[in-house]
Parts: structure tokens; sequence; C-alpha cells
């Protein structure tokens, strides 16, 4: 597993089958970030069967089907969507595409699984909402530093079992290590990208929502700057922002591309959750100058201390879940409604930053350079 890159990283867990082979299909269309390696490996070992492999590059293909030996090229996008065998189409295209990608699934009867960030502007996200009223079909969403991180996981049960009581407050800080030289031209459009908070800044505001209970939250305060690439004037290497929930909790959290290279890891992720009765802290990567694999929990509580090591122990059940919610019409693994409702608070806190340059700090409203819905 490619660890030192965060564009390449795809988590490998226990195979837990919850269908047979061939029971529920799907293929995957557009490879432009490589998190779609981890959004397949999550949905084959809970027995989802990869079918078909679709992009316009076919080196891309080529290498994709090296992974994946089993799965069959297509000729075209519209070869797969007119497969009625698939059920789901999983998509890591450019970040201002999924939503098109998206509709044009969802129109041919499949669910839709994509990576993070689903949307880049406010109208693609309205989009998404009227198709997945219109058809009944799930719009899934690739947040896979909670998903995919088995810490993550496990700070979720703790809390639904009440071991710090009521969460009160959730920080979080998702720094990346840029690697200039293999991202493709989009990682530096605007446009193409969405923005830093909009972009892995969705990750941050997912769980805030997922681990303080919260329907809805409020986007206080947010800023963006690029503090190291002037070369690249439409990135941004820094972004944070402060959100309060529905329910009372708040929320902090701080995303950038400043990842040094001494670090071992593509980032040094951490999250730390407040409850009325303790405290829990996730070294999900790394733990650094100490342990040599990520997936570190320490939970404080009135029983006392403890630290768990989690790698290998606890597994992904998101996956299996969004399959048996394909096939039987359910939201066991994420409501639909926090789906979107993640999405649509990274688009504000995007739109409404403050931009932070030396000299001199503006408003920027992100709506202006955003692309329309395809």
């Amino acid at each position: 597993m490619q660890k030192t890159d965060g564009m390449n990283y795809a988590p490998e867990g226990k195979s837990e089958p919850v269908v047979s082979d061939g029971e529920f299909n799907f293929a995957a269309v557009a490879l432009d970030h490589g998190h779609i390696y981890g959004m397949c490996n999550g949905l084959t070992e809970a027995g989802a069967t990869l079918k078909w492999v679709y992009d316009p590059d076919p080196k891309k293909m080529e290498a994709f089907c090296k992974v994946y030996p089993q799965v069959k090229q297509a000729s075209s996008e519209e070869e797969i969507l007119q497969d009625p065998t698939v059920q789901l189409i999983a998509g890591a295209a450019i970040p201002s595409h999924r939503c098109g990608l998206g509709l044009r699934a969802m129109d041919a009867g499949k669910h839709y699984f994509t990576d993070k960030t689903p949307f880049t502007t406010l109208a693609q996200l309205e989009a998404a909402r009227r198709k997945t009223a219109e058809t009944g079909r799930i719009w899934a969403v690739y947040y896979s530093e909670r998903l995919h991180v088995e810490s993550a996981v496990f700070a979720g049960q703790l809390i639904e079992e009440g071991a710090i009581g009521n969460v009160v407050q959730v920080q979080g800080t998702g720094p990346h290590r840029i690697s200039t030289d293999s991202r493709p031209e989009w990682f530096f459009n605007r446009e193409e990208y969405g923005g830093i908070l909009c972009d892995i800044g969705s990750h941050q505001i997912e769980q805030f929502l997922y681990y303080t209970g919260a329907v809805d939250a409020q986007v206080v305060h947010s800023k963006i700057g690029n503090y190291k690439h002037p070369q690249f004037p439409e990135l941004e290497d820094f972004g944070d922002a402060s959100l309060i929930a529905d329910n009372g909790a708040t929320n902090y959290f701080r995303v950038d591309w400043l990842t040094p290279d001494g670090l071992r890891t593509w980032g040094d992720g951490r999250t730390l959750i407040l409850g009325t009765d303790g405290y829990i802290e996730l070294r999900k990567y790394v733990d650094i100058a100490r342990e040599e694999d990520g997936d570190h929990l320490y939970l404080v509580n009135h029983e006392g201390e403890k630290h768990f090591a989690l790698s290998g122990k606890v597994g992904f059940p998101y996956f299996g879940q969004l399959i048996l919610d394909c096939m039987n019409g359910t939201e066991s693994a994420m409501k639909q409604f926090h789906t979107f409702k993640a999405a649509e608070l990274c688009l504000i806190a995007q739109r409404d930053a403050i931009r932070i340059r030396p000299g001199k700090i503006d408003r920027v409203n992100e709506q202006e350079v955003s692309s329309p819905v395809e």
C-alpha cells in the first residue's frame, strides 16, 4: 500500500463478504484520482464483483488491470451504462466532473459511489439532490478519512457506546504531502478541484457531523491561503474553518498541503473528540517518532487512560453496508441527507472563506469561478 502519497493511498482490509460472487456487480469509471483503488478494494473485500473498467486514457486502464486482472476493459462509458447487470458505478473523476458522471449513472439506473469531494459547486449539489429524489438511487461518497481508517471506525463505536458522554467538540487536522511532480494539471486549477476546503476539507466536516450526531451546522469562519507555492497561483495549500452544529457541538479543522518530506507517510492526520465524560485522540496514519503502524486511538474517561493499536483489528464495515443498502433500499452505511449535508457545508466554507495573501486579506466568492452542472 502506498503510504507516502495520499493520492495513491489505497487501504486493504479483511475480506468480509456480504454477498456471493456475481450477486452485486460494479464498474470503475474515470480513474483520475488514485482513490479509485481504495474504493474498489473496499467493495471487493465486501464481496462485490468488479466487472468493468473504463477511462479514456488507455494507460490508466492498463495500470488498473494489473491490480485487478479479473476486470474487463470497456470500449466506452456507454457500454458500461447499458449493462443491466451493473448495479453501481464507482468513479474518481476530476472533481468538477464527478457530478456529471453521477447524473449519467443514475439516468442509467445505477447507484453511484464517487470519490470526495463529490461536487465543486452548489448547483451541482442541488442537481444531485433532485436526481436521487427522482430515481431513488444512492449517491455515495468516499469520505475515506473516516470510512477507511480503523481508528476512526472504532472511535464511532466508542462514542455510540457512551465512552465519552455527549460529544462537545471535534478538532481535526488533515495535512497532506503535495508531491507536485506527480500531480495532474487539474490539481492546480481551482475551477476543476474546487478549492482546499471543498476538497480535503470535506473529510473533516463529514466526520464532525458523524461524531456529534448533528443534522446541520453553520460555518462560522473559514480561511484559505497559498503560503509556499506561488508558482501555482490557483492552488490553496492551507485552509481552516470553524463550525457550530445544530445540537450545539463545535468544530475546528485545519487542512494543508505542507507535509514535510521527513514524515514517513503522506500526512499526520489527527482527530481530537471532546465529550462531557472524556475524550478521544486519533493518530490515524502515523504515531510520529514512535510506532511504525498508524491507527492509534487514545481514550481518557472516568475509568482511566487507554491506548488501542487498531491496525488490522477493526475492519471497514461501510462497504458491506453500502452494498446491502443498494440491494435493499436501506440507509445503514450513511444517510443520503448526511452525505449531501457534508458536501454542502464544505462548499459554503469554501465560498465564504477569507483569502490570506502576503500583505492583503480579502473576501472571495468561489461561486464566481465555479463550473456549470454537466
